[in-house]
C-alpha cells in the first residue's frame, strides 16, 4: 500500500476539474486506509501502543536538530509573508517544544489504557447485568493551523487511545508537519501498527478540508484547532460530528479578601507568561474592595513588560497615574476580545457576584480563575462559572492537557456534550453498553 505521506501530491493546477477530482479521490483514498487502519488500532494490545509511543520519543529526541532545519524552512517563509510575532511563536519547534512533545508520548505510554474498560456494571431484576464499556471512537480528523507540534500531540492521543487519525495542518507549518509525520510512522511500523493509523494530508489545497469534513463513511468525528474563522467554517460545513471551541477569553477575577503578592504573582503568569495560547488570561477584574491595593501593583508589573491595558472608568482612574503605562478606555468590544497578544481588558466590579455574571456572559467559557482567601466565594466560582475548566488561586495557564495529567491533549473543547476542557484520551473514546447473562429471557 502507498504510504500515504507521498499519497497526497499538490493537484496539477492545468484544469480546475482535473485539478478538484484529484484532490477528492486522494482524499477518499486517505479515508478508506484510515478506517481500514482503525480496525488494527483498536485491538491493537497495551505493550504494542506504548512501545510506538516510547519509540516516537525516542525519534523526536534524536532528530531534533533536523526538525530544527525543516522547521526554520517554515518560519522563513512565514517572515516573507509578513506573520506576526504570536503566529511565529505558534510556529515555532524549539528543543523544549519538542521535549515537551517527547515527555508527553512518554506520559501517555504510562499512563493505564482505558480501551475496553467496563465502568457501572449493575445487576438488573431480570438477572442480567448490564455495564459500558470503553471503546476508541474510530477515525478523527484533525485540522490546525500554525501549531506544528499539534501533529505530535494528535498522534501520540490516537495511538494511546487506539484510533486512526487524519492530520491536515496549516500550509504554514507544512515542511515541520511533514517531516514530524515521517517520524510518527517510523514509530508506528517499527512497533508492528500500521503507518495509515496516522496520516498527513499533504497538499495544502482547501478542497481537501471540505472533503475532510464531509465523509462520515469514514471519519468519526473532526477536531478544528486554530482562528475562529476556521473553527466557524469547520461548524457550519461539517457533515460529521464537530469537537470545537471557537476562541479563549480567559479571566482572572481578584475578590476581597485576597492575597497581594499571590494575586500579583499568578495574574502576571496568566496573562504574561505567554501570549499566544488560547488559555492565557485576557479579562482581569478587581473586587472594588481590592482594587486600590492590587491595581497599582499589577499595573507596575504589566507597564514593566509592555503590557496594554484597556479598562473600565475606575480602573483607568488608578492605573493612568502610573509612570510608563500604557492605559486605555475600553470599549464594549473589549470585554468580548481574545488578543493573543500584550494588550488585557481590565474591570473593576462590586464582588464575586459581579465577577461571576460579567464572565458568563463575555468569556468564551474555557479557563476562569478565582483569587480569593474565601473559602465560600471560591466554592461559589466553580459552582456559577459556566467554562470547561474553573480554577482557583492558580494560574489560567495550567488549562492544558499535559498539565492536567493527560499526557497530551487534541484540544480543549468547550461543547458541552461528550468533551468538555482539555480533550485527552477518555476524550477519543466512546462507551457502548455492554449485557451479561446466563441464558435469561424477556417475559
Amino acid at each position: 500500500m502507498t504510504s500515504p505521506l507521498n499519497a497526497l501530491s499538490t493537484p496539477v493546477q492545468i484544469d480546475g476539474h482535473v485539478a478538484a477530482d484529484r484532490v477528492l479521490a486522494d482524499m477518499l483514498a486517505i479515508g478508506q486506509q484510515a478506517k481500514t487502519a482503525s480496525a488494527l488500532m483498536a485491538k491493537a494490545s497495551v505493550a504494542v501502543k506504548s512501545a510506538a509511543l516510547k519509540r516516537l520519543a525516542a525519534l523526536l529526541r534524536e532528530n531534533t536538530a533536523q526538525l530544527q532545519t525543516d522547521n526554520a524552512k517554515d518560519l522563513d517563509r512565514a517572515q516573507a509573508a509578513g506573520l506576526s510575532g504570536p503566529m511565529l511563536d505558534r510556529l515555532k519547534l524549539s528543543p523544549q517544544v519538542l521535549e515537551t512533545c517527547a515527555l508527553g508520548c512518554e506520559q501517555l505510554a504510562a499512563m493505564p489504557d482505558v480501551i475496553g474498560e467496563i465502568i457501572g456494571m449493575k445487576q438488573m431484576p431480570s438477572g442480567i447485568r448490564v455495564g459500558q464499556m470503553r471503546v476508541p471512537i474510530g477515525v478523527f480528523g484533525m485540522i490546525f493551523e500554525s501549531r506544528p507540534n499539534v501533529t505530535i500531540e494528535a498522534a501520540s492521543l490516537s495511538i494511546k487511545s487506539g484510533n486512526a487519525c487524519i492530520l491536515r495542518g496549516g500550509s504554514e507549518a507544512i515542511e515541520s508537519n511533514k517531516a514530524l509525520a515521517l517520524l510518527v510512522q517510523q514509530a508506528l511500523t517499527d512497533s508492528g501498527l500500521p503507518a495509515q493509523a496516522v496520516q498527513l494530508v499533504q497538499t495544502t489545497d482547501r478542497e481537501a478540508v471540505s472533503h475532510l469534513i464531509a465523509m462520515p463513511q469514514f471519519v468519526d468525528v473532526v477536531i478544528p484547532r486554530g482562528g475562529k474563522g476556521l473553527i466557524e467554517r469547520i461548524s457550519r460545513d461539517a457533515k460529521v460530528p464537530v469537537i470545537k471551541h471557537l476562541d479563549g477569553n480567559c479571566h482572572t477575577y481578584i475578590d476581597a479578601p485576597f492575597d497581594l503578592a499571590m494575586a500579583v504573582k499568578v495574574a502576571d503568569n496568566a496573562k504574561t507568561q505567554k501570549y499566544s495560547p488560547c488559555n492565557a488570561s485576557e479579562g482581569l477584574l478587581v473586587a472594588r474592595a481590592s482594587a486600590a491595593e492590587f491595581l497599582p501593583a499589577i499595573g507596575a508589573v504589566y507597564a514593566a513588560k509592555g503590557v496594554e491595558m484597556r479598562c473600565c472608568p475606575e480602573a483607568q482612574a488608578i492605573l493612568s497615574k502610573l509612570p510608563g503605562a500604557k492605559v486605555l478606555a475600553a470599549t464594549e468590544q473589549d470585554w468580548f476580545e481574545e488578543y493573543l497578544a500584550p494588550v488585557i481588558s481590565i474591570k473593576v466590579v462590586d464582588g464575586v457576584d459581579a465577577a461571576i455574571a460579567h464572565i458568563n456572559h463575555y468569556s468564551s467559557h474555557h479557563t476562569d480563575a478565582i483569587l480569593t482567601r474565601d473559602h465560600q466565594h471560591a466554592q461559589q466560582f466553580l459552582r456559577e462559572v459556566d467554562s470547561a475548566s474553573v480554577m482557583v488561586n492558580t494560574s489560567t495557564r495550567f488549562a492544558d492537557g499535559f498539565e492536567y495529567g493527560l499526557g497530551a491533549e487534541i484540544g480543549i473543547s468547550t461543547d458541552k456534550f461528550h468533551a468538555r476542557g482539555p480533550v485527552g484520551i477518555e476524550g477519543l473514546t466512546s462507551l457502548k453498553y455492554v449485557v451479561l447473562g446466563d441464558g435469561e429471557v424477556r417475559h
